[in-house]
């Protein structure tokens, strides 16, 4: 496939088109500063929101959010039977796969079946018992036990796969053929090139829930979104606060802001010596001035994270948990009490063997975006004021992901949105046992408590009695802080009004918490 649709795609047409009020826009163009995210396909995205979003494109889930909520997607109407422990799914018998065919209950009941053969990161079908097709287009989930976040974790999050295409692919991870884009989301995949990071999609003028905004949309790999915006080369991007007062001047730009939905985090190994100490990874949060990383690294745009991980913005928040405040006297204290003393450089040292770390940065932020922030140089030197050597290390996102992954590290700076999305985010971040935030989770095994509330609130069905089995779980995690929150930046984007399509952050994020502001309900009827 030609490479080049890029350079034939016109924004002259687009504007023109759009001026004379065109019936439909000819293309709606997203700028990304990172580019890559991987195949738009279950199998072959890259684990981060970003690459989910950009499958969601092609591939629907059973439900979906909008501004409001939940709404429906390739099901028209659900419930939940209590008595039997079974989610209900009608589907929409207008449905139509990318080639032609009828989506059905039967390509339902086999996505369950193949996720559970070939996991999906981003998909826990453990609670599944079986899934029963009623009719060709009813479904019913019976569950082993009671799962509640069934609704954001499967039932708004689970992409449907095409059981004519996907019941002979027997490695979904080497699967990239065109079949394996076939979906039955608004838009059809046509190509990606991963040297540019730009992607191109086509509407799909059969799509159950109407005919898509924009014939065509394109991700464009944009290093400057400011200039690309205010030029008219893209129509929406994430932007950092700075750019508010250039982009306010346009009269044609509208600004929009996310809730607290991604964090900045200190990743701990607790699998290494000292690490592994609760009052050692105390002393690091006491020595790290959380304030100062805000004021100077996000020129104070930014909110002072939660260390119980959630943000204030989600229902189940907990207060009043411990803050560990700037002391770097507390944490000397805690070093000593650990057998440290200050050497004649004044740096710390255990039976002649001096204190060294190294500290993984990278420069990612809310919504997979390249910050370009100085987190890892100032948590450097404030470690160092406290008698601690610290080799930085500075890396792409991809490869820090997977030094973390591999347990390759001492601390490493990383971050995840779904904070304020459904709570099932605390076990995804903190359990051993959850696999889909393997690259930012800090699969903590050393509280039995912490992991026995995990479980628990993943059962509990009663809102009232999750809350207080949540708050809980923020208690422990501040108290043992197998990770350190840091903040939660400000997320912004800002998009063309002029093209009729109102852009949105959706609460409580996309699917299962992504904080982007690239919701496909944006661009649908």
């Amino acid at each position: 496939m030609a490479k080049d649709w890029l350079k034939k795609a016109s924004w002259l047409g687009l504007l023109c088109g759009t001026l004379l009020g065109a019936a439909s826009l000819e293309e709606i163009r997203i700028g990304d500063s990172q580019g890559d995210f991987g195949y738009p396909n279950p199998y072959q995205h890259y684990p981060r929101g970003p690459g989910y979003v950009r499958m969601s494109w092609v591939f629907d889930t059973l439900i979906w959010k909008d501004r409001s909520g939940f709404r429906g997607a390739l099901a028209r109407e659900w419930r939940y039977d209590e008595k039997n422990r079974t989610f209900i799914f009608l589907l929409q018998p207008e449905a139509k796969w990318h080639d032609g065919r009828s989506v059905s209950a039967e390509d339902v009941a086999f996505t369950v079946d193949y996720f559970r053969r070939y996991p999906y990161f981003w998909v826990d079908v453990s609670a599944i018992e079986r899934v029963e097709v009623k009719s060709p287009h009813e479904v019913h989930f019976h569950l082993l036990r009671p799962y509640s976040p069934f609704l954001s974790d499967i039932g708004g999050t689970m992409p449907i796969l095409p059981k004519h295409i996907w019941a002979g692919v027997e490695n979904p991870k080497t699967f990239l053929s065109k079949e394996a884009f076939i979906g039955s989301g608004p838009y059809r995949y046509v190509d990606f090139d991963k040297v540019k990071g730009s992607y191109l999609y086509e509407a799909f003028e059969e799509y159950y829930g109407g005919k898509p905004k924009a014939k065509r949309l394109l991700y464009v790999r944009s290093d400057k979104p400011l200039n690309a915006l205010l030029a008219g080369q893209i129509h929406l991007a994430g932007i950092k606060p700075t750019m508010q007062e250039m982009i306010q001047k346009n009269p044609n730009l509208k600004i929009i802001e996310d809730e607290k939905g991604w964090t900045k985090k200190l990743m701990i190994n607790h699998r290494r010596p000292l690490l592994n100490e609760r009052s050692f990874r105390q002393a690091l949060a006491y020595a790290i001035d959380r304030e100062e990383l805000i004021a100077k690294s996000q020129q104070g745009e930014a909110y002072l994270a939660s260390l119980g991980l959630l943000s204030s913005d989600h229902a189940f928040f907990a207060p009043n948990l411990p803050t560990y405040a700037y002391n770097p006297q507390k944490a000397k204290e805690i070093l000593t009490s650990l057998g440290y003393q200050p050497n004649r450089e004044g740096k710390m040292e255990k039976e002649g063997k001096p204190l060294k770390l190294q500290l993984l940065a990278s420069t990612i932020t809310a919504g997979g975006q390249a910050g370009g922030d100085r987190d890892g140089e100032m948590i450097q030197k404030m470690l160092e004021r406290i008698g601690i050597t610290v080799e930085l290390l500075a890396l792409e996102s991809t490869t820090l992901d997977l030094r973390v992954k591999n347990w390759e590290f001492d601390l490493a700076l990383s971050g995840h949105g779904g904070i304020s999305g459904d709570a099932k985010i605390l076990n995804e971040m903190i359990s051993p046992n959850e696999g889909a935030g393997s690259v930012n989770s800090a699969r903590f095994e050393g509280n039995a408590r912490l992991n026995e509330l995990l479980r628990l609130q993943i059962e509990e069905m009663n809102p009232s009695k999750r809350q207080e089995l949540v708050q809980e779980i923020q208690q422990l995690h501040a108290l043992e802080l197998p990770a350190i929150p840091l903040y939660y930046p400000k997320s912004l984007s800002a998009f063309d009004a002029r093209l009729g399509v109102e852009w949105f952050y959706t609460p409580g994020g996309i699917a299962k918490g992504i904080p982007i502001s690239q919701n496909k309900r944006a661009l649908l009827p």
